[in-house]
């Protein structure tokens, strides 16, 4: 009875978890992978249930959980290669899937007689089941899967930042508990050639207590992403091949020892005390200063460099890579110096170009503090003088005094100097040694100054494309203004004529009547002008209606006053705002006219294909491909002396709000084809039903 409600319990926490899961909809391939284990388990945790309470079935029972014992593998797999990585299935490499894929081939075994994997013939009274060859074969392989998926856990846990890694801990312990009991389960296969199914609560409990871990874990963080990193310190980083190769071979002496003083009665026992010290030794292994510790002595004795430079130099460009923003670039910065050297927190200051003090630009676990830091301190001599790393655990920590004394408050340990050819830009002050009983060496001095280096070429590149794009900005308005004035210069010089001839002509009637004439015009170009400035970075507002674009071309070449545009083709009816199409085209012939000779052509065709199409064509001075393609439909970008530079980019705004575009062919010298492409009348009105339909969805 008390295993009927342990295991009853167990499945119910296990398929709540599940079923939150699935409610969530965060159906990612780890989380997939995850239901799939854990389902597995519930079948596995069911069925052993079954076979324990009715003996007489067992055969039929473990049939069942065989196939769910084959699944297992897969999913364990496929969850520890996908959880917290980038990519999905995508992401993981050519082996990793190869991997996945050869352990499906553990359902293979379900095919088998189940005579050649287990038997049993006193189950009612022993609840042992004995391994024939397939049966050895497979659970042998079973727990080498679950160690491999217990090795790949441990390198993701290990390969994410510090932050995140302590997002995601209690999941991969949560898994790692559970994983760790599934061996322990199968690893008598090894030793005794049976299984135990006495040991059957352990696994519930552990089933329940990974589930806590996995769901404590998972509610109160995100998904995190990370791309995992393989290099040569997989040496001190493999504590699940440690950890498990210790408990094998404590299994081993601990299976002699109970069968020498008869223990056999109390196994439940003792393996369920085994796997709480196997929970608390990987804690202890997972440890930051222990791990650090193993890190000294294994560089101690076995490897002559304690960096690979190429690695921490290629981590910390990519770390630079992904910034989007100075805050993150900066934090990034100090984020990677404080976990390289293992220090606790991270300050850039930055230098006033004003002021030419010191003031804090990011903080890394450390308070900001306002206050600026003078340049005429000696330690600011001592590092402008060379790059040396100063060590505020030596003497120099007696030279903080007066605003430089928030350094000691910080408890900063070194400032690594950001020189520029032999100016001081910076320094960041790094904090305590998390590890004081590893001192730093001079590869570790000359890593800060190599990572210094990076740091102050990304902080001025990106300073300098901050001064860049404000120096375009100045440059573009300054355009703008040239053109302004040069428009309103005219239209003063207009202005000026009217107020020098009223004084002589006010009183003559046909004056007066050229003089409001002229202020009319200069109050519409005035108006238009404000109005081209506003608009040149918005989409028009359009009045649809059915309009005729040959009536339209016709009525844009009377306006023009160009004797010489022939305007042909067909009546074409197309859905749009007519004033703004004759605008487009009137800007077209007027820029054509320009181009060419005052006796040459142009010719305006109006016609259909799947689209509607107005072509206005030239033979005038033409352009060249590298100005069509990055010159021609820019803002404020022209040929002409007195052009404004958007009256072009204006006319692909309004050709784009009616969801067409503008082609454009030409070469030098042989002027240029500007075609428009409009939608036909009827295939605009269904685009725009379509479009209300969707927007009353």
């Amino acid at each position: 009875m008390a295993q009927l409600a342990l295991s009853s319990f167990t499945v119910v926490i296990v398929l709540v978890y599940v079923g939150i899961l699935l409610f969530r909809k965060h159906w990612r391939v780890s989380v997939l992978a995850q239901i799939g284990g854990l389902v597995a388990c519930v079948v596995l945790e069911i069925c052993d249930l079954k076979a324990l309470l009715e003996p007489e079935s067992l055969m039929d029972w473990k049939q069942i959980a065989l196939i769910a014992e084959a699944c297992l593998p897969v999913c364990w797999l496929f969850f520890a290669l996908t959880f917290s990585r980038e990519g999905g299935w995508r992401g993981i490499s050519t082996p990793s899937r190869l991997l996945v894929l050869f352990s499906t081939f553990f359902i293979l075994v379900t095919f088998l007689p189940l005579s050649e994997v287990f038997y049993s013939p006193d189950f009612g009274d022993e609840k042992i089941l004995f391994l024939g060859s397939w049966g050895y074969l497979f659970y042998v392989a079973l727990m080498a899967a679950f160690v491999l998926s217990l090795f790949l856990m441990e390198q993701t846990l290990m390969s994410l930042s510090r932050p995140d890694r302590w997002r995601v801990k209690f999941e991969v312990l949560g898994v790692g508990v559970l994983l760790v009991v599934l061996v322990i389960y199968y690893s008598q296969s090894l030793l005794y050639r049976s299984l135990d199914m006495n040991l059957v609560p352990v696994r519930s409990l552990s089933l329940v207590l990974a589930v806590s871990l996995m769901a404590f874990s998972r509610f109160r963080r995100g998904e995190v992403d990370v791309r995992i990193r393989v290099s040569r310190d997989i040496a001190y980083r493999s504590v699940v091949i440690l950890a498990v190769g210790f408990y094998l071979v404590a299994l081993g002496l601990f299976g002699a020892g109970m069968r020498y003083i008869n223990l056999t009665g109390h196994r439940v026992f003792f393996v369920s005390l085994a796997v709480v010290l196997g929970l608390f030794f990987v804690i202890i292994l997972l440890s930051g200063k222990i791990r650090r510790r193993v890190r000294v002595v294994l560089h101690k004795n076995f490897y002559q460099h304690k960096y690979d430079y190429r690695k921490e130099w290629t981590q910390f460009t990519a770390k630079l890579v992904v910034a989007k923003s100075r805050e993150t670039l900066e934090r990034g910065i100090l984020e990677f110096f404080a976990e390289t050297f293992f220090l606790q927190g991270a300050t850039l200051f930055l230098r006033d170009q004003e002021t030419g003090q010191f003031s804090c630009s990011a903080c890394f676990e450390n308070k900001v503090n306002p206050r600026s830091l003078t340049a005429d301190h000696p330690l600011v001599t001592k590092m402008c003088d060379c790059d040396w790393v100063v060590d505020l655990n030596e003497d120099d920590a007696s030279l903080l005094a007066g605003n430089w004394a928030q350094l000691r408050e910080m408890k900063c340990s070194f400032l690594v100097p950001l020189r520029f050819k032999q100016s001081l830009e910076g320094f960041i002050a790094l904090g305590s040694r998390n590890y004081a009983e590893e001192a730093l060496t001079y590869e570790d001095f000359d890593l800060m100054k190599i990572l210094a280096h990076q740091t102050i070429s990304v902080l001025l590149s990106r300073k300098l494309y901050t001064d860049l794009l404000v120096a375009n900005e100045m440059a573009a308005m300054g355009r703008v203004s040239t053109f302004v004035i040069h428009d309103l210069k005219n239209l003063v010089s207009g202005l000026t004529m009217v107020v020098d001839n009223s004084r002589d002509y006010i009183d003559d009637p046909d004056f007066r009547v050229d003089m409001f004439e002229t202020l009319d015009n200069t109050v519409d170009n005035m108006k238009g002008m404000i109005t081209r400035l506003q608009n040149v970075k918005q989409q028009p507002q359009l009045e649809m209606s059915d309009i005729d674009l040959l009536a339209v071309a016709k009525a844009a070449a009377a306006m023009c006053g160009n004797e010489q545009v022939v305007v042909s083709g067909a009546t074409v009816l197309v859905c749009g705002d007519e004033s703004e199409v004759q605008g487009v085209l009137l800007n077209l012939l007027h820029n054509a006219r320009e181009a060419s000779a005052l006796d040459q052509p142009i010719r305006v065709e109006v016609g259909c294909d799947d689209l509607a199409f107005v072509r206005v064509i030239d033979r005038g001075a033409g352009m060249d491909a590298y100005f069509i393609e990055h010159r021609l439909f820019r803002p404020f970008e022209t040929t002409k002396k007195k052009g404004f530079g958007i009256g072009l980019y204006q006319c692909q705004q309004v050709i784009k709000a009616h969801g067409g575009r503008i082609d454009v062919q030409s070469s030098l010298g042989e002027g240029a084809t500007f075609t428009i492409w409009l939608p036909l009348k009827n295939r605009c009105r269904d685009e725009s039903v379509d479009a209300n339909s969707e927007k009353r969805a």
